[in-house]
C-alpha cells in the first residue's frame, strides 16, 4: 500500500474512532464496571480494528469493534477469574448526561453492581441486548452461541437484574 491509500486509510480510521468511540467507551463500562478497564478495552480493540482496517466493511466497523472487546474480554475474565466488577465513581464521562446528576450517577451505581451479580455471559447478553440494541440474532452472532443462548442469558439477567434492583429501591 502506497503513502496515499495508507493516509486515506488512516483518515477513514480516524473517523470511525471519533464517531464510534463514545458508544463503545459506554459499552466497556457497563461489562467492565471500571472507567479505566473500559478505556485500555477499547484502545485495545481499536488497535486489533486498526491492524485488520483492510479487511472491515465500513457499515460493520462498529460491530467488529464490539466483537474484538468481547474477544478481550472474555480473555481476561478466564487470566483473572470469573469477571470481576467494580463500579467506578469516575464513569461520569462516558455516560450520557442529564440534567439531575445526583440520581443519574445513584441509578448507575445501582445497574452496574447488579449487572456485576450476573454470570460473564449472561451481563454481556444484556448489555449487548439492552445498552447496545443488538437483536437476538446479531447479540448470537456477536458472540458465536446460538439465539436460543441468548434469550436464555436475556431472560435470566434481567431477571436477576430486576430483582437486585427492587430490592435495592426497598432497601437502599
Amino acid at each position: 500500500m502506497g503513502a496515499r491509500g495508507r493516509r486515506q486509510r488512516d483518515a477513514e480510521f480516524t473517523e470511525f474512532v471519533e464517531q464510534a468511540s463514545p458508544e463503545l467507551l459506554r459499552i466497556a463500562w457497563f461489562i467492565t464496571g471500571d472507567v479505566h478497564r473500559a478505556q485500555d478495552l477499547v484502545q485495545g480493540a481499536l488497535l486489533s480494528t486498526y491492524r485488520a482496517w483492510h479487511r472491515v466493511d465500513p457499515p460493520r466497523a462498529v460491530a467488529y469493534t464490539r466483537t474484538v472487546m468481547l474477544n478481550l474480554t472474555r480473555q481476561d475474565w478466564r487470566r483473572e477469574g470469573r469477571g470481576r466488577v467494580r463500579p467506578d465513581a469516575d464513569a461520569g464521562d462516558l455516560l450520557p448526561h442529564t440534567p439531575d446528576h445526583a440520581e443519574v450517577t445513584g441509578e448507575q451505581d445501582r445497574l452496574v453492581r447488579g449487572l456485576r451479580l450476573l454470570p460473564e455471559r449472561q451481563r454481556t447478553v444484556v448489555v449487548l441486548r439492552c445498552y447496545g440494541d443488538l437483536s437476538e440474532q446479531q447479540c448470537a452472532d456477536e458472540l458465536g452461541i446460538s439465539t436460543g443462548a441468548v434469550k436464555s442469558a436475556a431472560s435470566r439477567g434481567l431477571a436477576r437484574l430486576r430483582e437486585h434492583l427492587a430490592t435495592q429501591e426497598v432497601h437502599p
